[in-house]
Order: C-alpha cells, then structure tokens, then sequence
C-alpha cells in the first residue's frame, strides 16, 4: 500500500495524443487560432449580447402581437355595443342632473329612525365628560357603561319586534 507514491510523476501528468496519421489542420487555421486575442470571456460577452438582443427582438414582436390583438378586440366590442349618439352629445348640465336625480332617488330610500332621547342623552353624557377630562378619559367609565346599557336596551327592543 505504501509502495507507490502518492502523486503521480512529473512526465505522467502531461497527456501527449499521437494520431496514427497526420492531422489535416492547415498552417493557416493554426496561425488564426495562435493570434487570435478572443477570450472565453469575450466570447461569452459576445453570446450573452446576442442572446439579449433576439430576447428583445422577440418581446418587440409579442408586443405588437398583443396590441393588434387589443384593438382588434376594442374593435369587435365598439361593433357589438354601438355607443348612442346621445351619449356621445351629453354634457355637463344633462350629466349633473342626472347625479342629482340619483341622489333624490338615495335619499327617498334612506328610511333611518330617530334615536330615542335616552341613548341621545347618554351619548351626550360620553361627549361631555370625555371634553372635560381629555387628559384622563378613562375617569369616563360611568358614562360609557350608561351609554352601552342603553344602546343593548334599544338592541333587545329591536329583536324582540323582529322576532315577534
């Protein structure tokens, strides 16, 4: 185990290939290889560039794609829904009025009722002692829980006449 030596000799290391006939390389190529001063990194600077510029030849033309495709397809929806004339003619009085003839509409819907004068009392009660003690508002605890009690009465209240 020990007879050999660990790392090869010297005249082992270099590989010499011999061609059992003559390489047919001319004198010519072999000088254009020797004086070239193209590296692999130019070369592969060289690669990555290409590849840069077919990648944005080809996002170029996916582009164009989608955007004939876009209009084609504003085309085909302006074909399917024609836009009246009247609404092409509107103008900011005929436009105004109509927000505020939905507005009138919104309005008559809103159905909200009063708040009974114990739970406007007692939040008034919150607001007040809250004003005064803006510093310390937690020395508002009474108030609050009136306020509460009253607005849980008003909630029972309100599912009992549902419920029933």
């Amino acid at each position: 185990m020990g007879s050999s030596a660990s790392k090869p000799e010297a005249s082992q290391s270099s590989h010499v290939w011999k061609a059992s006939s003559p390489v047919g390389i001319s004198h010519d190529v072999v000088e254009s290889l020797q004086s070239s001063t193209e590296t692999d990194t130019t070369r592969a600077q060289t690669l990555e560039l290409a590849v840069q510029a077919r990648v944005s030849s080809e996002l170029r033309k996916l582009e164009a794609q989608e955007s004939a495709a876009l209009k084609a397809a504003q085309s085909k929806i302006e074909e399917l829904v024609p836009v009246r004339d009247e609404d092409k003619q509107k103008g900011r009085e005929s436009v105004s009025k109509e927000v505020e003839a939905l507005r009138a509409r919104l309005d008559k819907r809103k159905q909200l009722k009063p708040v009974p004068d114990s739970v406007e009392q007692a939040r008034g009660d919150v607001v007040r002692c809250l004003r005064e003690n803006d510093r310390r508002p937690l020395d508002c605890w009474k108030e609050v829980e009136a306020f509460r009690e009253e607005v849980r009465r008003l909630e029972k209240g309100w599912v009992e006449k549902v419920v029933s």
